[in-house]
């Protein structure tokens, strides 16, 4: 990991300094705006709004565009936007919860060609990046990427290898991160304050590398989602404070709630086995079985330990509504 003075000093080189990249090719043609709307009954409305706004990435020629998935939670209509300005309507084809990366598509002509994917494994440390976002969401911008480690999120996520880049850019939902050949490595998800994960504030932002597509998109584009059973999902948010798991919300009518889960709880264990993280939380969660699987919780409430019984679902079981997938 590199030390804030290195991190600091490569961020700002690659901002005071662009790369030759950034002036190489025309990346916009490629690069769409999105727009959603979602109905106000959603389950997602109150935390991501009914109508959203975001970035995709035209990736191939049959018109599948990628973008970064929670744009996309019950949605009942998608509109791409191309960079030519033309408006043409898209279809949700496919959701991943476990990487986070939602597919879209549209059936009448982009006029581009697609991204080229580029290797999300070579992308290291301090090595400038570009991240390219529609124009009406700030374009293209010099980047540099400042840590490769592990992420969890409070809504039940985790990925093992995101991308951290300074400096930290709004508008970043759905957004390209590209290296220096022009090629595709990563999908932008979350503005954070400790891009380096050092103990310091260091805003940047976290991007999904682009490696986990691979594996799963042809069962996005044929199926909706990844095939195989579906982890096992609660219905929880949570924080991580002095190596203790907090519960800070259950969500309403979700598995977590129906099995007595409270906002407050401590979580201990899964099934006897000790908790002591969120990371630890969720994988011991998600080796419990596929979803559906009934799940044991020992928590501590009012200087009490409590075991709880919660009956897991398929997270897409509790969305709604949900659009038909468009293949």
């Amino acid at each position: 990991m590199p030390s804030l003075i290195t991190a600091s000093w490569a961020a700002w080189r690659a901002v005071n300094i662009p790369s030759a990249a950034s002036a190489g090719p025309d990346f916009t043609t490629a690069i769409v705006k999105l727009g959603i709307r979602v109905p106000p009954e959603a389950r997602t409305a109150q935390t991501l709004g009914v109508e959203r706004e975001g970035t995709g990435v035209v990736i191939d020629d049959a018109g599948h565009i990628l973008t970064i998935g929670y744009l996309l939670l019950e949605a009942e209509s998608v509109i791409v936007i191309t960079g030519d300005g033309r408006v043409l309507p898209a279809g949700v084809t496919g959701f991943d919860h476990a990487t986070g990366f939602g597919l879209v598509r549209v059936t009448q002509p982009l006029g581009c060609g697609p991204l080229a994917m580029g290797s999300s494994a070579d992308a290291r440390e301090l090595v400038p990046a570009i991240i390219a976002a529609h124009a009406a969401a700030g374009g293209l911008s010099d980047a540099c990427i400042v840590s490769r480690r592990a992420f969890t999120g409070w809504w039940e996520y985790a990925l093992e290898d995101a991308i951290f880049t300074a400096p930290a850019r709004d508008n970043h939902s759905g957004a390209a991160l590209l290296n220096a050949a022009g090629e595709l490595i990563g999908i932008g998800s979350l503005w954070v304050g400790d891009a380096l994960d050092g103990g310091v504030a260091f805003p940047g932002n976290m991007f999904v590398p682009t490696d986990l597509l691979q594996p799963i998109l042809t069962d996005l584009k044929t199926h909706g989602r990844r095939s195989g059973s579906a982890r096992p999902w609660l219905g929880v948010y949570s924080e991580e404070l002095r190596q203790h798991v907090v519960v800070t919300q259950v969500l309403r009518d979700s598995p977590a709630e129906r099995g007595g889960l409270r906002r407050g709880d401590i979580v201990l264990a899964i099934g006897g086995q000790a908790i002591g993280s969120q990371a630890e939380f969720y994988h011991t969660l998600w080796a419990s079985g596929a979803a559906g699987v009934e799940v044991m919780l020992q928590v501590w409430r009012n200087k009490t330990v409590r075991e709880l019984s919660v009956r897991s679902i398929d997270r897409m079981e509790y969305l709604r509504p949900w659009t038909s997938f468009a293949h």
